[in-house]
């Protein structure tokens, strides 16, 4: 029965209705009838419109999850899960999601629907087999213009490993060098924030060419979360099961490398895919990362330890040349993420101060040459030792993908912060000590040494301060000292520690979903990039110089891709091989892991049964994953089910005990009620 809740902790509403429950329902309320057609706008209209109706009262994300304020939730994914085949409901919930996060005029209400669409998209996500779920998430919203009807689509596309996971209608191939603004740079951003306003506030009666939803063109559902900054949803098991399959290169967006190759998402076949699309795979780009700064620093080393200034050495040309593929690879990086993606992953930070760094060394080095000026050469040198205060770190960023290590790295960026805003106050206060101090001893210490006294005090060597306060000043100077140096040893760096202390344990909370959001978005711009040909650095160097003129004269000529696939293979065929080798001894030592995606379930096997009348197959008991001669098949538990927030389930008799604690928790919450009420 459709119905709206109204949160029981909100006494002041329950006391005024004549019904002694804690929880209300109203009939009024429909539930959206999303059918399988529904274009996205439409979807996100009707989901918004729900969402409107029963989330009335604020209620806390732990609230809607695991209280009664969450009902209108659970009954929302039920009737999804049993009645909603259209593709996009997943992607329509995290748009949703988005808008709410930024409405700022009703902030702690568009809090409650935030988590609410976030609760809803992964509660039926888990409702789903792992086959379907992929599907959802990888869903990519087509164009205003490219609308073809899903069972259309669906019959068109072979339901097989070498299959795509979803239908793509007329997709358009972007070329390699086309410069286009991706997903994730600041102005789409905005295009994407303003669309998804307009799209609750849709009309049915808009014209086709005023439809809000073509920023969303070509977004599946994780590139939203990741804009939309979706933390706990990509952190459920299931979202980061599909993320690691992405990972590991079992699920690939592109499977061959010929001139009209398109990108569409796929399970890996080793069979029928092309060798060479494992060169896009996110655990090989970072493991030739790894390799690549590598010999980054042991040139550098040379460098430095063969140092000569009068001349330029052959490392140190090697290092230019290696500076330069790092700097174009960054920048392609940039442009086919976008700065938001891009700002994201705190180690490209580093990777831009490398660069500068890389690039003051090479003017100085160049002037200090041609000039033959002594000074400049050691200034050059001196710069470039700056390098390995940021390589070293850069070089051991793989740790990051560790959760140990990856856990930590968000406490220690959140902490920062709080020293930072923390400093303006102990510079604010240093200030003014160092102000009255240089004035009132003028005539003993000048404002340099002064400062460099204060600074010794600041960080712990007070006895400075003691020995030196009668000399500044014989009447002002011993009380001022004195105050300074407690203020500064025990007040400030009293509470700079407990501020950071406060802020680790606030963040260390929820540091695990940061660290999986951190290496969710890592993974989607690794492996979503519209290029067809990837060069590993510094080979891009060598492509950028023969095809770049090319490019200017014939600039959607298929011979440069079909060039550019040529070079490709030429240059990247001994890390090809290696990669086939390794492959193949871990499926011989491990198995396929991922096997369990690769079943022919499909939402167009769900689409068929729906109209048939057959039972989809989401609807049956929950499925786990079972290894038997290193493959994954699925198995129906009995008695068993997976609840809402992916978990296994209970027991019949551990549902019964858990539906007994939850009426007695409404019954205490009633009686708190009443004895209120009698007490008023």
């Amino acid at each position: 029965m459709p119905f709206r809740v109204r949160s029981k902790a909100n006494k002041g509403a329950v006391e005024r209705e004549p019904s002694p429950a804690p929880v209300l329902y109203d009939a009024a309320i429909k539930l959206p009838q999303i059918e399988q057609d529904d274009e996205f706008r439409h979807v996100v209209k009707k989901l918004s419109v729900y969402f409107r109706d029963v989330i009335e009262l604020p209620s806390t994300f732990e609230q809607l999850r695991t209280t009664a304020a969450g009902t209108c939730l659970r009954v929302l994914v039920d009737h999804l899960s049993k009645s909603c085949t259209n593709p996009a409901i997943v992607n329509a919930l995290l748009a949703l999601k988005w808008h709410y996060d930024a409405d700022k005029d009703n902030q702690t209400l568009s809090e409650s629907r935030s988590s609410a669409c976030e609760i809803v998209a992964w509660r039926f996500l888990t409702r789903l087999s792992e086959r379907e779920a992929v599907s959802y998430c990888l869903y990519e919203i087509p164009g205003p213009c490219s609308r073809v009807s899903p069972r259309r689509a669906d019959e068109e596309a072979a339901a097989s490993e070498a299959s795509p996971l979803i239908p793509k209608h007329n997709h358009e191939h972007d070329d390699d060098d086309y410069v286009y603004r991706p997903a994730g740079s600041s102005s789409k951003r905005s295009q994407l924030l303003s669309s998804v306003s307009r799209l609750t506030n849709l009309s049915d009666d808009m014209v086709q060419e005023q439809d809000p939803s073509a920023s969303f063109k070509n977004l599946n559902a994780l590139e939203i979360a990741a804009i939309a900054n979706a933390k706990r949803f990509l952190s459920q098991h299931v979202v980061q099961k599909i993320i690691t399959g992405i990972w590991n290169g079992d699920i690939i967006f592109w499977d061959s490398l010929s001139v009209h190759s398109t990108k569409e998402p796929r399970f890996y076949n080793p069979v029928t895919a092309d060798p060479f699309s494992r060169l896009r795979v996110p655990k090989y780009l970072k493991c030739w990362e790894v390799l690549f700064f590598g010999i980054f620093l042991a040139l550098y080393y040379a460098v430095l330890l063969n140092r000569e200034e009068e001349k330029v050495t052959g490392y140190e040309i090697a290092l230019f040349f290696w500076i330069a593929a790092y700097f174009y690879d960054e920048l392609s990086e940039w442009i086919d993420a976008g700065s938001v993606f891009y700002a994201t992953d705190i180690w490209n930070v580093f990777d831009m101060i490398m660069i500068l760094i890389g690039f003051a060394f090479a003017v100085l080095r160049i002037i200090g040459v041609a000039y033959k000026d002594a000074v400049t050469n050691d200034l050059a040198f001196n710069v470039l030792a700056l390098e390995a205060l940021f390589m070293i770190p850069r070089i051991c960023s793989i740790l990051s993908l560790s959760p140990y290590w990856g856990t930590l790295i968000p406490c220690l960026k959140e902490m920062g912060k709080d020293f930072l805003k923390f400093m303006v106050l102990v510079v604010i206060i240093y200030v003014g000590f160092l102000t009255t101090f240089a004035l009132v001893g003028r005539d003993t210490f000048n404002f340099t040494s002064m400062a460099g006294i204060l600074t010794k005090i600041f960080y712990g060597s007070s006895s400075v301060g003691f020995e030196i306060m009668d000399d500044i000043d014989p009447f002002f100077g011993p009380p001022l000292m004195v105050l300074f140096i407690t203020l500064s040893s025990f007040l400030l760096m009293g509470s700079l520690t407990g501020m950071l202390s406060n802020s680790f344990s606030r963040v260390i909370a929820h540091a695990k979903e940061e660290y999986l959001y951190v290496y969710s978005v890592y993974v989607l711009e690794a492996s979503t990039s519209n290029r067809l040909t990837h060069f590993y650095p510094p080979f891009n160097l060598l492509a950028f110089v023969i095809f770049r003129p090319w490019r200017l004269l014939f600039p959607r000529s298929d011979s440069v891709r079909a060039g550019r696939i040529m070079l490709l293979k030429a240059t990247h065929s001994p890390i090809v091989g290696m990669i086939q080798l390794y492959e193949m001894l871990r499926r011989k030592a491990y198995g396929d892991e991922f096997a369990g995606f690769k079943g022919p379930t499909s939402i167009a096997a769900v689409r068929d049964a729906a109209n048939s009348g057959a039972e989809p197959r989401r609807r049956l008991p929950a499925m786990r994953l079972i290894s038997r001669d290193a493959t994954m098949v699925e198995e129906t538990i009995p008695g068993r089910h997976t609840d809402d927030d992916g978990f296994e389930g209970q027991t019949p008799v551990e549902m019964q005990i858990a539906e007994l604690s939850r009426k007695v928790d409404e019954l205490t919450a009633l009686v708190k009620v009443l004895a209120e009420k009698k007490s008023a």
